[in-house]
């Protein structure tokens, strides 16, 4: 519940001119080469299983933007990165989740790019700093992920995964309040626990690929690690 509010406030207290799109990095996923939503009505996708059946009638009808999607190519073309348009993939649950919470009227056009499968974040932070100039464009860029992913620690915490994310998550604050933010991003691995908190990094990516847009880094959600919730952070550009 404190995350979901924190987002809604977000949305009325620093974000509150309505951007002109939405461009969202999303965890969930990947491709080679990067691939880029250019439907004009996106769907819904469903990428979980097992849940219960009111979680799968979910409806977020926002608009597609092939203009900008074609605008994306071209940057990272400029910057020698491939990529595909795909008029297929519909929003995943990284996508229309947060955007349910942000922006529920719908009424903004969305479009996602895709992670690399190489999961490096040299090639991540090229991306993010190819579509630093939509930030003059208006559109506001969303980074999904999580600073704390590991799915065996959310169902069996212990003190030992309490302590990795308090000191992974003392580690991303620093590194977000320093002088050289991207360089210490690409040493992540290096850091405390990195690899309790992200066995595999497709979570902190999105952080990684936003931060290298630009902006001066902002912490905005801070949670302790306490009984049933460990440390996170959540970060703005501005």
């Amino acid at each position: 519940q404190n995350l979901v509010e924190h987002m809604r406030d977000v949305v009325k207290t620093r974000l509150p001119s309505k951007p002109s799109a939405i461009l969202v990095l999303s965890a969930h996923w990947e491709s080679d080469p990067i691939k880029i939503t250019s439907a004009t009505n996106p769907t819904i996708l469903f990428d979980y299983y097992g849940f219960p059946p009111e979680s799968y009638d979910y409806k977020y009808p926002a608009p597609g933007s092939p203009d900008l999607a074609r605008r994306i190519q071209t940057l990272l073309d400029r910057q020698g990165i491939q990529s595909e348009l795909d008029e297929k993939r519909g929003f995943d649950h990284g996508v229309f989740v947060p955007l349910l919470i942000m922006y529920p009227e719908a009424n903004i056009p969305v479009v996602c790019v895709s992670l690399h499968t190489s999961l490096d974040p040299n090639v991540h932070i090229s991306v993010g700093q190819a579509l630093q100039p939509l930030r003059d464009d208006d559109v506001l860029i969303l980074g999904s992920g999580y600073t704390f992913h590991n799915l065996k620690a959310f169902f069996n915490p212990s003190s030992e995964t309490y302590k990795a994310s308090t000191d992974f998550n003392e580690w991303l604050k620093q590194t977000m309040a320093s002088d050289n933010v991207l360089e210490r991003l690409k040493a992540w691995e290096s850091a405390p626990s990195a690899r309790m908190v992200h066995p595999r990094e497709e979570h902190l990516l999105p952080l990684i690929m936003t931060a290298a847009t630009g902006g001066t880094p902002q912490l905005i959600f801070d949670v302790e690690a306490k009984s049933g919730e460990h440390a996170v952070s959540g970060y703005l550009f501005h």
